[in-house]
């Protein structure tokens, strides 16, 4: 009588290239693009630097996609960055890192992609656009700090 084999479960790998690289570029490109990218034109105001602009962050996000891609091929355990930091600077830092990701690095970015939409559904309904206030209670004047406000 033979006995089944008692083997660890583990995940599944179903994702392809193909797939793989279209979610790591929706998760990159998100909405932020619609925002950004007004932003850094105003702040230029050439054509050129913004084109440099998008070339040299186009590059860091390489690099950065490729380093994460030979960590995950050196280590692959579920937890991404939490496992990279526990394992490379000690058990606190990605203890930091996972509480930190939760409280302000998530909800900075939930809030990001918050504030993109609003400013898009106020295009096409006007009545949630950023200057049409639903409750204004009070004006409140800028406050100068040295030389910011």
């Amino acid at each position: 009588m033979s006995t089944p084999e008692t083997s660890q479960p583990k995940f599944v790998q179903g994702l392809g290239l193909f797939s793989a690289t279209a979610i790591v570029m929706g998760s990159m490109i998100g909405s932020g693009i619609f925002i950004v990218a007004a932003d850094i034109a105003r702040g230029t105001s050439s054509p050129a630097l913004l084109i440099g602009a998008w070339l040299v962050t186009a590059l860091m996000t390489i690099i950065g996609a490729l380093s994460y891609g030979e960590l995950a091929a050196m280590m692959p355990k579920a937890g991404g960055q939490y496992v990279y930091l526990r394992e490379a600077i000690g058990p606190l830092w990605g203890f930091l890192y996972g509480w930190t990701l939760f409280l302000v690095i998530q909800t900075g970015t939930i809030a990001a992609v918050g504030v993109a939409f609003g400013k898009f559904l106020g295009v096409f309904f006007p009545s949630v656009a950023a200057d049409h206030w639903l409750i204004h209670i009070a004006h409140v004047p800028p406050i100068a700090v040295g030389p910011m406000v």
